[in-house]
């Protein structure tokens, strides 16, 4: 219920007024069944313009501080996210990617759309960098259809540093479903992950406009130059934590 009212009274309104979103691609959005909504990551407001956007609600995984920070501030945050169909997950200890896994499949089995964000984390410099392969994992072991959502606009509208919400145009595109049944039962096998990884990549990269970097965006953040073996762990991408 605060899904809607948060998307259709108290913040929908606003974005649309102030921000004039298009959308393009509704159609390829299944009326129902699951689906992975893997999107490219400009900024904190990309998880929502997607939902503001999409016929149907769309859920993320968010980093489980949003849900048990202390205090009136935290039962604050708590109800936004739980309101807005976020679901906690633990991302400090070493069981995280499964404990993502687990989480987002069951989503979809629950016959839901999930939104992850294949790069990791937000790009640093507008560019799009080399996917994760967790995303590609999901898809191989659920059989899902992937949905590239390009968001185009929202780093000039919230950009990286402290909050600010500015007046800039957004465009969305949701693309055309892709089907990976062709690597049935080749789920855990890297360059399958990777092709698919890939494909989804190419997809966002085409849909954007954006310049494509081959390099992780966490790894250049951090200043470090690590290893495809170190970096490309079957892990499930960030999503509305990123």
């Amino acid at each position: 219920m605060f899904y809607w009212l948060l998307k259709f009274v108290l913040v929908g309104p606003f974005m649309h007024l102030y921000n004039r979103p298009v959308v393009e691609g509704v159609e390829n959005i299944p009326t129902d069944g699951p689906a992975i909504m893997a999107g490219n990551h400009l900024s904190f407001s990309d998880w929502l313009f997607a939902p503001l956007l999409s016929p149907r609600r769309i859920n993320y995984l968010a980093k489980a501080e949003y849900f048990t920070t202390p205090g009136f501030k935290g039962r604050l945050q708590k109800f936004f996210f739980s309101g807005t169909g976020q679901y906690p997950i633990d991302r400090s200890g070493a069981s995280a990617a499964e404990d993502a896994l687990r989480a987002a499949t069951k989503l979809l089995d629950e016959g839901r759309l999930v939104g992850l964000y294949p790069e990791g984390t937000r790009s640093p410099d507008g560019r799009l960098y080399k996917g994760k392969t967790g995303m590609a994992r999901l898809a191989l072991e659920t059989g899902v259809p992937v949905i590239p959502v390009a968001v185009i606009g929202t780093d000039k509208v919230s950009p990286p540093g402290p909050f600010k919400w500015r007046r800039h145009k957004v465009t969305l595109k949701f693309g055309a479903p892709l089907d990976f049944s062709r690597y049935e039962g080749m789920s855990g096998n890297r360059f399958v992950e990777r092709a698919v990884t890939d494909e989804v990549m190419y997809e966002l990269m085409r849909l954007t406009g954006q310049e494509y970097v081959d390099v992780y965006a966490h790894s250049l953040k951090k200043g470090v130059a690590a290893t495809d073996r170190q970096l490309d762990a079957t892990r499930i991408p960030d999503t509305a934590a990123g």
